[in-house]
């Protein structure tokens, strides 16, 4: 009876949630069934999932995948509607559709000395790439931070692959008090290559402070999609001039070239949308 149950979610392509854990309050650790998909992931890259047949398509960077077992990582953060829905699935639920690898996968080459800075939920995916660097024999310097130190996450698995790892809070409750010290870590580092990955004015503000050094820095975005194959036109970004979408351009980029404003001007753009289905599904007990 097993076997028949796994033939039948393997041909309606229901993938299987193997791992569920609570990192911090809202964010979400999933691991899920999805061997193709595992078989071909690198860092840097992205999925689409849908929850069920009513649900709307979330993008979510890739955190980790195992080939062995055949599964895939994402960490997620409970600020919207389908988020929320995506946090009270437990293991051993499934969800719909999960479509992926997306997008192209991170350079990992032989740079030198790597500083991968990480904001948030986007902490988890900076260490897949993180543990890349580290594994083709570069220095690895890490930053990661968080508005609180309750917000915090990965900081054992980045310090397990960094050289060095700093840690930065928006209140200073632990480490640093916000990204300033960056002014200094560039100018006593020789770095070679910076990658950002996390709340959109992070991106932005380490892509200031490492211009002037003349630092080749990459920021990965994952801006407002819908297919995920570059055919709606919805993830596009403006990079040097030119208009590129996020979804089969990126998610990887020059930091220095992206058009900031924009992207945050478009990000919000459904907002009160969001907010309207957050307060409705509230209402209907977290079901829409």
């Amino acid at each position: 009876m097993d076997q028949i149950l796994q033939g039948l979610r393997e041909a309606t392509n229901l993938h299987e949630i193997v791992t569920k854990r609570e990192l911090v309050p809202q964010i979400n650790l999933f691991e899920f069934s999805a061997k193709e998909t595992a078989a071909k992931t690198k860092p840097g890259q992205f999925v689409i999932l849908r929850i069920d047949e009513n649900g709307e398509r979330i993008p979510l960077t890739i955190a980790g995948a195992n080939v062995e077992k055949g599964t895939i990582t994402v960490v997620c953060h409970e600020v919207g509607k389908s988020t929320k829905q995506l946090g009270t699935l437990k293991k051993g639920d499934y969800i719909l559709d999960l479509l992926g690898p997306l997008g192209k996968p991170a350079e990992i080459e032989k740079f030198g000395t790597v500083l991968c800075v990480g904001g948030g939920v986007m902490t988890a995916p900076l260490h897949f790439q993180a543990k890349a660097f580290h594994e083709a024999a570069h220095k690895v310097i890490g930053v990661i931070g968080a508005r609180t130190e309750s917000h915090l996450i990965f900081e054992d698995e980045m310090r397990n692959v960094c050289d060095e790892l700093y840690v930065a809070t928006d209140d200073g409750t632990k480490g640093y008090k916000g990204l300033d010290f960056l002014k200094e870590l560039l100018k006593k580092t020789k770095t070679d290559r910076v990658i950002v990955m996390g709340p959109v004015v992070t991106m932005k503000v380490v892509s200031e402070l490492t211009r002037s050094h003349g630092i080749p820095t990459i920021v990965n975005l994952i801006p407002i999609m819908v297919d995920g194959m570059g055919m709606c036109g919805a993830c596009r970004v403006t990079v040097g001039g030119k208009t590129l979408f996020a979804c089969v351009d990126g998610p990887d980029f020059d930091g220095h070239l992206v058009d900031f404003e924009e992207l945050m001007s478009r990000l919000k753009m459904f907002t009160p949308q969001e907010k309207l289905a957050f307060v409705l599904q509230e209402e209907r007990g977290g079901n829409l």
